[in-house]
């Protein structure tokens, strides 16, 4: 007898509550960065933890014994499902007020002949579920209160490759068309019994735009200093939030409102990039975010990166969280989720992930979408500034998408070579 199967499509969402967001966000960056540190050491690389993070605490709300134990771990989650969904729905709040204070900063700015340019941050999420498959209702109420994901009743047992192709389209169409084809034409059969869906957008001006007369071709260290090829970057000088730490030096660039910003990381030396991840913590990410100001003349390279889907499910096991996936078979438990029956049980069988960044002159826009696929079975200036630092960015270098109060990372990546 073929056990049924159960798929989760994941991308961040919004939603109100009243908890505090420090809880998310640290798992948010835990995961991010073990992820991260698993990923190829050559290539660019891009990841949207808080997508992936959203994706997995759906499912985590599903989970019990042994398998909700391994979650927590692997995923930094608190045991407490409901102030997991809490600080989640606090931290999606906070975004959804960093999106507002944008929109008027941009308002305010129109009136007197500044940029008009607003920022879209939109987090969807969304179940896709099996007609009369019996799923738990309060699993279905607690993902709805807070992750905002309604509950869409589909036919997976008569029109699997239709289904793909309806939960590729929406992902599309909330991600404006930057993530197409996030689930594979054979990840979904007439077993499939559930897919959760996150998506997340953001495109987002540059408080203080670089100007493109400034933009020239300036030589970059490709893979850590192999090549050196000359690609456009761009050139600034503002005051900026800078870390100098051990072996690298962060800037933060405040896009539009100021509560949300672009965080790089620049090794000292050419081929120092895998020594600076492996130092990378969240305490680290936070320190960068909290940084004190200082006068930067910034060279920061132009960049796109469109990595193809990233299968995460083996890396998800490599971590620890190994029943979720049914290893042992049998030791899956989604009990939470559905009913738990010898020959019909749910358990995770894949997680697809997906990305687009692009970064210029006038801002930044990203997009992603993670898929769970499941199977049963102001600035202060002191009065006398010192000497304005240079930061070259001619090397591979690390850089983020934060929420400035809390540092949860929206994206997190590296880039060996910016062409």
């Amino acid at each position: 007898m073929r056990i049924p199967t159960l798929v989760l499509i994941a991308a961040s969402g919004t939603s109100l509550w009243s908890a505090t967001p420090e809880s998310a966000a640290l798992a948010v960056n835990a995961l991010g960065m073990a992820l991260h540190k698993q990923m190829p050491k050559e290539g660019n690389v891009c990841l949207a933890p808080y997508s992936i993070q959203s994706a997995l605490a759906m499912t985590y709300l599903g989970a019990s014994g042994i398998t909700q134990e391994e979650m927590a771990r692997v995923l930094h989650f608190p045991a407490d499902k409901r102030a997991l969904g809490e600080s989640f729905t606090a931290l999606n709040q906070q975004l959804e007020e960093a999106r507002q204070a944008a929109v008027k900063a941009v308002a305010d700015a129109r009136k007197y002949g500044g940029p008009g340019e607003p920022m879209t941050l939109r987090v969807a999420n969304r179940l896709f579920a099996q007609k009369s498959y019996e799923f738990r209702k309060p699993f279905l109420t607690e993902v709805k209160t807070y992750f905002g994901a309604p509950l869409q009743l589909m036919n997976f047992r008569k029109d699997p490759a239709g289904v793909t192709d309806e939960i590729n389209g929406w992902v599309a169409k909330q991600t404006e068309d930057r993530i197409r084809d996030l689930i594979t034409p054979d990840a979904l059969t007439k077993d499939t019994r559930l897919v959760l869906v996150n998506a997340l957008y953001f495109k987002a001006a540059w408080a203080n735009d670089f100007a493109e007369s400034a933009t020239s071709p300036k030589p970059f260290h490709v893979n850590g200093g192999r090549q050196i090829v000359e690609v456009p970057t761009m050139q600034t000088n503002l005051n900026m939030r800078y870390h100098n730490g051990h072996g690298f030096q962060a800037i933060t660039l405040p896009y539009v409102g100021n509560h949300l910003h672009f965080l790089l990381i620049v090794p000292d030396s050419v081929g120092g990039i895998s020594s600076i991840e492996s130092k990378l913590t969240p305490e680290l990410l936070h320190a960068c975010a909290k940084a004190e100001y200082r006068e930067v003349i910034l060279h920061l390279p132009k960049f796109k990166i469109t990595p193809p889907t990233v299968q995460l499910g083996a890396l998800l096991q490599k971590l620890g969280m190994t029943t979720a996936f049914d290893e042992p078979r049998g030791s899956a438990d989604f009990d939470a989720m559905a009913p738990k029956h010898p020959e019909d049980y749910l358990y995770i069988s894949n997680v697809f992930h997906k990305t687009f960044f692009e970064l210029d002159e006038k801002g930044t826009e990203a997009a992603a979408a993670t898929a769970v696929v499941m199977l049963p079975g102001a600035i202060a200036i002191a009065p006398e500034r010192p000497k304005p630092l240079e930061l070259k960015a001619d090397r591979p270098f690390l850089f983020a998408i934060q929420h400035a109060e809390t540092g949860a990372c929206l994206f997190l990546g590296r880039v060996n070579d910016p062409r």
